[in-house]
């Protein structure tokens, strides 16, 4: 066994799951996630298999005055914790009403797990471009998916959270039973508790017409511009982004990307496919296409749409929520984040609006629903590369902060200012997060990737 003193022997006495000291085989493996730079260096980690596990963690954090941080399948670990780390990845179960069109989702289970649970039924959840990431963490931050035009964010569709507050109690929240705690977790994040679980709708999508078409922005250097232009004319069931990116050549990537400055756009039409397919045919002639995967598909297949890369890695990301695209700050984007940036730098622009726009039936805390696009610069980081991604990422923002309303933190990968956690929130819904925190966290026990404080 690693370090673990009697105190935590106790806590491995109560807990139904594993848990792990530093310097136990195991330990290395449950610190870290998808975000492999600075990894968590807890004193211990419960790798819970229910609530009964969380709620031993929560006690035990709380009893020995140390911070309390949760990891399941998020990208977007800030800053390690060095006391307690609950890992939910065990807690993966995922229950189906179809008739009633909702789901029953556990604190662990990733997107991919809830998509192939109720997709024999015909139906799909709000989840987003990397079926890997956990449910609850995209939710709890907004979470802006293939359907979000059309249906909203999933944060607008949860019906009701379990969780274990800071002072150890249980709760089921719902919209009756605490409206202001219910308001703050759908868009503040997990700064009010540990969900153990959350019931969501489910809408009735079965297959979308999807995928992507490669350019090569030499080639297209107005590509941006273009895309900007054609989300003008297109209805709510369309949800698009943009990926733009050096690609290196190198022999296992497609042959007509290797060694050019690539920009995809990627599309996911929740429509008939015959309108999916007039709908996009404006976009053809921007340029050559060097690669079309464009087809119907089963949701199933969803994730083939972005077709992220799946393998952990290090790296750091910064966002801008804007209320337009310029044609001239979408240029200097091309050329700061191309193949002659000091560091390999990934553009992603998301097409907003449409549902997203519109309050849900029961407010929540998601902040600034009149953005019109978000706007996403992402680095790998190697040793020594910290501080030239930051400034990189900095240039390559800079041209849209002339129409910047704030920010994303589910696309924020890395630590923030209090001022710019501030900055994703309007200024009366950030000033009542931090008295629901002052409420359940008034010490700030939990480490949360991006903080709010508790009001004073």
């Amino acid at each position: 066994m690693g370090r673990m003193n009697d105190v935590t022997k106790q806590l491995a006495a109560r807990a139904q799951g594993p848990v792990y000291a530093p310097g136990d085989e195991g330990y290395d493996e449950h610190r870290v996630g998808f975000q492999l730079l600075d990894p968590h260096r807890p004193s211990v980690i419960v790798a819970a298999t229910g609530p009964q596990d969380v709620l031993a963690a929560v006690e035990f954090a709380a009893g020995t005055r140390s911070r309390l941080a949760v990891q399941a399948g998020g990208h977007g670990l800030a800053a390690p914790v060095e006391g307690v780390l609950i890992d939910t990845r065990r807690m993966s179960g995922v229950r189906v009403d179809p008739r009633a069109r909702t789901a029953w989702v556990a604190a662990g289970a990733t997107w991919r797990q809830v998509i192939e649970a109720v997709a024999p039924y015909g139906l799909a959840p709000l989840s987003g471009s990397f079926p890997g990431v956990g449910a609850v963490s995209y939710t709890l931050g907004g979470g802006v998916g293939l359907l979000a035009r059309r249906y909203g964010f999933a944060a607008d569709h949860v019906r009701r959270l379990d969780l274990v507050t800071p002072d150890a109690r249980r709760h089921e929240v719902t919209a009756g039973s605490d409206p202001d705690l219910f308001w703050a977790l759908r868009g503040g994040g997990g700064n009010f508790g540990v969900v153990t679980g959350m019931e969501i709708d489910l809408f009735p999508v079965a297959r979308i017409y999807g995928g992507s078409l490669f350019f090569d922005l030499e080639q297209a250097p107005d590509l941006l511009d273009a895309w900007r232009r054609w989300t003008a004319t297109v209805p709510e069931e369309m949800t698009s982004a943009v990926t733009a990116l050096p690609y290196p050549d190198l022999p296992f990537l497609p042959e007509p990307l290797r060694g050019r400055h690539i920009a995809q756009i990627q599309l996911s039409y929740a429509g008939p496919p015959e309108d999916g397919r007039r709908l996009v045919e404006p976009l053809r002639p921007i340029g050559p296409v060097l690669l079309d995967t464009l087809r119907e598909l089963p949701f199933t297949d969803s994730g083939a749409v972005f077709d992220e890369p799946g393998e952990p890695h290090a790296y750091r990301s910064r966002n801008l929520l804007v209320n337009d695209l310029t044609p001239q700050a979408l240029a200097e984007l091309t050329k700061a984040a191309g193949p002659s940036a000091p560091v390999m730098t990934v553009v992603g622009l998301r097409h907003l609006g449409g549902a997203l726009a519109r309050e849900p039936r029961t407010a929540n805390a998601v902040g600034h629903r009149d953005a019109a696009y978000s706007v996403s610069v992402l680095s790998p980081v190697r040793a020594g590369e910290l501080e030239v991604v930051r400034e990189t990422h900095r240039d390559a923002l800079a041209p849209f902060a002339g129409n910047a309303v704030g920010r994303s933190l589910n696309f924020t990968f890395g630590p923030l200012t209090e001022d710019e956690i501030r900055s994703a929130f309007a200024p009366a819904d950030y000033d009542r997060l931090t008295r629901i925190k002052a409420r359940h966290d008034p010490h700030a026990l939990l480490h949360t990737n991006h903080p709010i404080p508790p009001a004073r």
